[in-house]
């Protein structure tokens, strides 16, 4: 259990005394949609009550149901029912984003978005955000990686309605240009997730081909170089080193003429 509910029964509150969650997700919100649910509180009230926390006396926190007293307010409602949580920002933090994934609310780049505030505001882990969403930490993992998307891409595949796992296949992708490439043929050609990675991992082996041939070019030179300069009785020497991400060359090239001149 994150936190435990007040025993009080549901309250009545003033609209006017309910502040909006400073750690919404969600940030956008249909004004189609509202307008439908406001016609709907209208004429069937709120049927769900909406679920805060007291932070003073006569003010209250939201903690989920934004939507609710965004469309209560549109329909002219002065008070709203609640359920009064006891909990404190961090604890409300996290069942909001909770009720939105449960409701699915949420798109996966504002869940992204909203795990990495978690993260950094209130130094939760992803092992523990894991633990409470009922998720596995590489999910997490994956959720975060989506941020390096730039808005407009990120945009791009909102509007185009492409799915979290397009998303995240055009992140194998080394650079912009790729990524912006294969989104753009995505969309255009309608690709299906068993083609998008298909499309990626062709781009990502002619990168890799392309790769060894500028090595096998850059090798060539180096020893036509070393060739030269043995054929000229200049002293040298090469190193070469390989780690993850870089492959590392040394020349050394005696200044000693005279050094030169002996190891001829």
């Amino acid at each position: 259990m994150i936190f435990s509910r007040n025993l009080e029964k549901i309250r009545n509150i003033p609209v006017i005394q309910i502040e909006p969650n400073r750690s919404q997700p969600r940030r956008c919100f249909s004004k189609k949609d509202l307008e439908g649910l406001s016609e709907s509180i209208k004429e069937n009230g709120i049927l769900q009550p909406l679920s805060v926390r007291k932070v003073f006396a006569s003010k209250f926190e939201l903690i989920a149901g934004e939507r609710r007293l965004r469309a209560a307010i549109m329909a002219d409602l002065k008070t709203v029912p609640c359920l009064i949580f006891d909990c404190d920002e961090t604890q409300a933090s996290i069942f909001t984003l909770l009720e939105n994934l449960q409701r699915s609310e949420l798109n996966f780049f504002e869940e992204a978005e909203f795990v990495q505030r978690l993260i950094q505001n209130w130094d939760i882990n992803q092992d523990i955000i894991a633990k409470k969403i009922g998720e596995k930490q590489s999910t997490i993992a994956n959720k975060l990686r989506l941020l390096k998307l730039s808005k407009e891409q990120r945009n791009k595949i909102l509007e185009a309605n492409l799915s979290e796992r397009h998303a995240i296949a055009v992140l194998n992708l080394d650079n912009e240009q790729q990524i912006d490439f294969v989104l753009n043929k995505i969309i255009l050609e309608k690709l299906n997730i068993q083609a998008t990675d298909f499309l990626v991992k062709s781009l990502l082996n002619e990168d890799k081909n392309h790769l060894e041939d500028s090595l096998q070019f850059l090798n060539n030179a180096i020893n036509n170089a070393f060739n030269a300069m043995n054929f000229s009785k200049i002293k040298a020497e090469r190193y070469q080193t390989e780690t993850e991400q870089y492959i590392e060359y040394v020349i050394k090239i005696s200044k000693n003429v005279k050094e030169n001149f002996e190891s001829a």
